[in-house]
């Protein structure tokens, strides 16, 4: 049987067809929306513009699997319900435990990151085999469903103004957000299912001073990304000599000089923890092509959903 070779290559590209495809019907109802002010295409609007880059990325993902366990049924699962108990728990966690104080966006790092962690070992623990390439793949789909709900949140709360629904805030979010979605939440989650598959089995999750340095790093970017702006601002004002016009972390009356600097800093500092992410993250991926050590200290979690004293079930 002879097979086509351009058909061949576009079989191994369903990504880059969800990628353009859902781009194309989203801006059509985007266009179509505006033309007849119908707000019941709205929640279209607001579902195919937070979900395509994450959906398009886990599907991407998928493709670097390493074993025949990680099916389409297990990611769309973990991709949909990993990320709803991501942000259901992050929410609930943030609510109770979080305060304004100079460590805020910190403590969200540390809380995210440690839902999406234990939302990614609750839905994973049966697997019989673990490796770093599967753990990456399951780790990425957790956090990209995450960003997608996150992200039709901020598109739904950005679209409700003072003045009414503005069409353009939630498109412009919607845009900002997709354009970032691959070095946030779906990057820092892949980096923590790299490190915690690599050396867990079927019968155990074993906790490793690894992957709490992992969890600290990762927790340590996300706070960055999330508190880039403020740092922007801060350095603004170090630089052009007047810290005394900060008020409630902005700017009231910004200079255009100040301005320039603000943005530099954003994006330059954005590139730069989104550039340590995906260097740790090819790093990591490098390390799954390598034997395993063969004794590793660590704490032995049980996966049958039953947690033993000693770490282990009776036999």
């Amino acid at each position: 049987m002879v097979v086509n070779e351009p058909t061949a290559r576009r079989s191994r590209r369903p990504w880059l067809r969800m990628l353009f495809g859902g781009l194309v019907l989203w801006v059509a109802a985007v266009v179509i929306t505006y033309a007849t002010q119908n707000a019941n295409l709205i929640p279209t609007v607001v579902l195919l513009g937070s979900f395509l880059v994450p959906a398009t990325f886990v599907a991407w993902a998928f493709q670097h699997r390493h074993s025949g366990e990680v099916t389409g049924e297990l990611v769309f699962r973990v991709f949909a319900v990993g990320g709803v108990l991501g942000v259901l728990g992050a929410s609930l966690l943030e609510s109770y435990l979080l305060h304004p104080s100079p460590w805020l966006f910190f403590g969200v790092g540390l809380i995210e990151e440690a839902v999406k962690l234990a939302a990614l070992a609750l839905l994973t623990r049966h697997l019989v085999h673990k490796s770093v390439r599967d753990g990456l793949v399951l780790g990425a789909s957790v956090g990209f469903g995450f960003a997608a709900f996150e992200s039709a949140g901020y598109a739904l709360t950005a679209m409700i103004t003072a003045h009414g629904l503005s069409l353009m805030d939630l498109v412009s979010t919607e845009l900002l957000r997709g354009l970032l979605a691959p070095f946030g939440h779906g990057l820092w989650t892949a980096i923590l299912g790299g490190v915690l598959f690599s050396r867990s089995t079927r019968d155990h999750f074993l906790l490793t001073a690894r992957l709490v340095a992992a969890y600290l790093g990762v927790s340590l970017l996300h706070a960055l990304w999330d508190s880039m702006n403020s740092i922007a601002v801060l350095i603004t004002l170090l630089l052009t000599g007047r810290p005394g016009t900060l008020e409630a972390g902005y700017l009231p009356q910004p200079t255009e000089e100040q301005v320039n600097l603000f943005t530099v800093f954003t994006w330059s500092g954005l590139v730069l923890v989104a550039l340590v992410g995906v260097l740790w993250l090819a790093a990591l991926a490098r390390t799954a092509r390598r034997k395993p050590v063969a004794s590793v200290r660590g704490y032995a979690m049980p996966t049958d959903a039953r947690w033993w004293p000693a770490g282990r079930p009776p036999r």
